[in-house]
């Protein structure tokens, strides 16, 4: 963690506002007096929630409101709050800020991925500090990342960071409620089974995000199994977290970074439908790690257009794997069964492409 040359710290709504909802001027500077410090010796991208919770108090609403149009407002009103205080908090040390906004749709379609990584790197090479966050006021329950925790996590694997550090308003994972006495702070995850009967909580207290221990849980497993370790703690031990020192909960790496879209494309895309696929397709699709073609699909759901993100299901209806569909859904029911060179000679050369590229194909399950 010491030798981390590029970090990922991602930063939550209840560490930055009031319960109410607006910004709090001390908690963004004290979190930005860190941040500063750590970036005299590595690269740092934050991950910071707070848009909406922001964008409360201003707008009159009392707590964080339930439907998206609303959130929305909120999230337009909050997010040039949140970002004003962030480039003035950070002018004080003469660092720029640069503001990038995502949603899961710009990074699971393969152009849109690399513009992502593109803004990024650049960011970080010309010397600014990019602020990421979800698009919140455009984003739709379709293409909603969900929490910034997973967010995260994603951009820490698109960033190549070394390291990820989940900042929280509880100094870590428990091994039950921390509010109840007898419960211990869990200070290594090495892998699943270390969580084996730890119950996990699943609300914040603060009442304006929407993560909990259990989307920090998750988005641990998301980045780790990528090959980038986590450190969860709370806001307040940031800067210990950041210079190596024992805090908070700290998961191991439990695999090796695997091609960068793919990570995006099976946590943070929603599949726009489903194709069914036969006994043959399911074998060349998971144990060949073929491309699927037209021959092996047998049924689809869903009202999709090409290069949107499907699930490719097996003869049970279980989703096997998730791609990126080459056809839109009106145009693959005369193809299925039939192989690319009879397609070919009848309908042209454009039919000649397999339905999912499996370069553009996750597995979900061995």
């Amino acid at each position: 963690m010491v030798e981390a040359r590029r970090v990922v710290v991602k930063v939550g709504s209840s560490s930055l506002t009031t319960a109410a909802g607006g910004l709090d001027a001390d908690r963004v500077d004290a979190l930005v007096d860190v941040l500063a410090k750590a970036r005299e010796s590595r690269e740092v991208v934050l991950v910071s929630s707070g848009a909406i919770a922001a964008g409360l108090a201003p707008l009159g609403l009392a707590r964080r409101p339930r439907d998206l149009a609303r959130q929305q407002a909120a999230a337009s009103v909050g997010q040039g709050l949140l970002v004003a205080r962030y480039t003035a908090s950070f002018a004080r040390y003469g660092i720029r800020v640069g503001q990038v906004l995502l949603t899961s749709d710009d990074v699971s379609r393969r152009a849109h991925y690399r513009n992502a990584f593109r803004t990024l790197d650049q960011l970080l090479a010309m010397g600014a500090l990019p602020v990421v966050n979800e698009n919140d006021t455009v984003a739709t329950d379709e293409i909603r990342f969900g929490d910034n925790d997973r967010l995260a996590a994603l951009v820490a694997h698109l960033v190549r960071a070394d390291l990820l550090v989940l900042l929280s308003d509880v100094d870590g994972l428990y091994d039950g409620d921390p509010r109840t006495p007898g419960t211990s702070r869990i200070a290594e995850v090495t892998g699943p089974a270390d969580l084996e009967g730890v119950s996990i909580g699943s609300a914040g207290r603060a009442g304006v995000g929407t993560g909990g221990m259990v989307t920090k849980v998750e988005a641990a497993a998301i980045a780790t199994g990528a090959g980038v370790p986590v450190v969860l703690t709370s806001a307040v031990h940031a800067a210990d977290a950041l210079a190596g020192r024992p805090t908070g909960t700290h998961f191991h790496r439990t695999g090796k970074r695997s091609a960068d879209r793919l990570l995006w494309l099976a946590h943070a895309s929603t599949p726009r439908g489903a194709l069914r696929l036969d006994a043959g397709a399911v074998r060349a699709v998971t144990e060949r790690h073929s491309s699927l073609l037209p021959a092996g699909v047998t049924g689809v759901d869903g009202d999709f257009i090409a290069g949107d993100p499907v699930d490719l299901l097996d003869e049970s209806g279980h989703a096997i794997a998730r791609g990126l569909v080459n056809f839109d859904a009106r145009e693959l029911p005369r193809l299925l069964g039939r192989s690319t060179r009879e397609l070919a000679a009848e309908l042209g050369p454009a039919y000649e492409r397999e339905v999912v590229h499996r370069d553009d194909l996750v597995l979900l399950r061995p």
